[in-house]
């Protein structure tokens, strides 16, 4: 295997005519560059050089091999400057992950937006609410709501002060009647959101300080938070739903707000990467535009 070093070293030598010359270029001891040309012949399994006390002249195959080693030495330079032009472009293909309700109807606008606003990023997009392993599966970022349970994982916050909310249709609240206080919620059809294993049907509140957890029951459980938002919108029940999934839904009054007194838990949505190496200048233009977006969200 030639090494990039032993060919500069070569063309330096070639260059100078002087293996003293070549090492005070490239800033090393003569030892150091005779030994590279040594190397280098070799793994060439040739002359390069014919030596002398005064003198230092090419060969016929170092004549030859010396066009190969410049085209060589180019050719590796200009990758690596293309390299650096990569890493402070905003562009690439990202690979994201995102959740299925918020995604679906708003993530993935909002990433058409920023795709007409820099043409030079293309997208691959996995929707779903199950984490994707980032260590396994070909994905660079995951955009999820809580706190990873994985502290190895880089988490960048996009929106921190999310939480969830306790909704139902106008429709449903007219059949049944509207909850004035967490254990209502038991008389009531409760919609759950089961991921892997994990039935979500504890749904917390706090109010003066004190902390109520509510075991709910109803008729549907789904593995996707958009299903569970379309039961909701079609009166089959109350949902407890992240505010971003249904704030629109929530302004345009297809669902309403219960228990609007109470706390709820705290539902924050990052940026997940397995590596800060991987937040390209893409990547942080992103979220600073994910960013901007939420607060233009929650500002209505």
């Amino acid at each position: 295997m030639v090494r990039f070093e032993d060919l500069r070293i070569f063309v330096s030598a070639a260059d100078q005519g002087s293996f003293s010359a070549a090492a005070r270029e490239l800033d090393l001891t003569p030892a150091v560059a005779s030994a590279a040309l040594k190397r280098l012949e070799l793994t060439l399994e040739t002359r390069l050089f014919v030596r002398s006390t005064r003198s230092l002249r090419l060969t016929g195959d170092g004549e030859r091999y010396l066009e190969y080693a410049r085209a060589a030495i180019s050719t590796l330079e200009a990758g690596k400057n293309a390299m650096a032009r990569d890493k402070t472009a905003i562009s690439g293909t990202l690979s994201v992950s995102i959740p299925s309700d918020l995604g679906r109807h708003v993530l993935l606008p909002w990433l058409d937006d920023f795709q007409h606003q820099h043409p030079r990023v293309s997208f691959q997009v996995r929707i779903s609410d199950r984490l994707a392993d980032l260590y396994r599966q070909p994905v660079d970022i995951a955009i999820r709501y809580g706190t990873p349970n994985d502290s190895a994982l880089v988490a960048l916050p996009l929106a921190e002060h999310n939480r969830r909310v306790v909704c139902a249709s106008p429709a449903y609240l007219a059949r049944h009647g509207v909850p004035q206080a967490p254990p209502d919620l038991r008389r009531h059809n409760c919609l759950s959101f089961v991921l892997g294993e994990t039935l979500h049907d504890r749904w917390t509140f706090e109010r003066d300080g004190t902390r109520t957890t509510v075991p709910v029951k109803g008729d549907r459980v789904g593995d996707d938070g958009d299903l569970v938002r379309r039961w909701a919108l079609a009166g089959h029940g109350v949902a407890y739903k992240s505010r971003y999934d249904v704030l629109s839904d929530l302004r345009a009054g297809r669902l309403v707000e219960l228990l609007p007194d109470y706390g709820t838990e705290a539902s924050p949505l990052y940026l997940l990467c397995v590596h800060r190496m991987l937040l390209s200048p893409a990547v942080k233009r992103m979220r600073e535009f994910l960013q901007e977006r939420f607060r233009r969200f929650d500002a209505g």
